[in-house]
């Protein structure tokens, strides 16, 4: 399956499921994916194999020229969105100059749409980068995500291109003293022959042992609501989504579901 790719450095604005109206920063690629991750779920498709050629990423100029095109426009329609969001066709904070066009967004945030919350949706698995890590501790909603709370279940779900475990990125996530948002995709199904699932009563409570080292912000939890490039993982039903979010209530922690 080839997935789903946005063709454009800025796209939308979209409506999110958990953002309100998001218009899109696109800073990878836009004819193909490029991420840190090859996860089950990705509505992008899988992740290509690495390649002798560097993939072609948008210039910082180039992102700061479309962003602020994009938003002269949504003035004069009186149509702003409710967020700015870097996300797109893998892992946004891979482009190099990620930091600076985090302080160019900011900028333009400020001066054309005040009321927009700058955010990301990352995978962390680069917060050990510590200018990676600075600029997202710049951002209104510093949204990472964590699958699992166990070695297996992450290694099955999100498939690390990187050299990364689950210890690594929650001790990163931890270093952010709370200003962090935790996003979690909850699904069932099978890879490479093993059966997959992290809603079972281990797998919840070893992912809430991580919450609560990590102490978020918030938790955001959510099922495959778009088509995977592996086929027929299944959806989670709402209300066993609300269980696992009530456990998560009862640790002290704010979570929101979202179908």
């Amino acid at each position: 399956m080839a997935g789903f790719l946005f063709h454009e450095v800025v796209f939308g604005p979209v409506r999110s499921r958990r953002l309100g109206l998001s218009l899109g920063v696109n800073l990878l690629p836009i004819h193909e994916k490029y991420c840190s991750f090859n996860c089950i779920y990705c509505e992008c498709g899988w992740t290509p194999p690495p390649s002798e050629s560097i993939p072609v990423l948008p210039s910082r100029e180039e992102v700061r020229w479309y962003l602020e095109k994009q938003l002269n426009q949504l003035v004069s329609e009186d149509y702003l969105p409710d967020a700015i969001t870097f996300a797109g066709n893998g892992e946004p904070t891979i482009h190099p100059d990620f930091p600076q066009i985090v302080d160019d967004t900011i900028a333009l945030r400020d001066l054309l749409a005040p009321s927009a919350k700058v955010t990301v949706l990352s995978n962390a698995s680069r917060l050990h980068r510590e200018d990676i890590f600075n600029a997202l501790l710049k951002l209104d909603n510093n949204i990472q995500k964590l699958d699992g709370g166990t070695e297996r279940i992450f290694r099955l779900i999100n498939n690390p291109v990187d050299l990364i475990t689950i210890d690594s990125v929650v001790a990163d996530l931890k270093r952010f003293n709370g200003e962090v948002v935790i996003q979690t995709m909850f699904l069932r199904g099978h890879f490479r022959g093993e059966p997959i699932d992290n809603t079972t009563p281990e797998e919840v409570s070893a992912w809430i042992e991580k919450l609560i080292e990590i102490r978020p912000k918030s938790v955001m939890i959510y099922p495959v609501a778009r088509a995977t490039p592996l086929q027929n993982l299944e959806k989670i039903p709402i209300f066993e989504l609300e269980k696992i979010a009530e456990k998560v209530r009862e640790k002290g922690i704010k979570v929101e579901v979202f179908q």
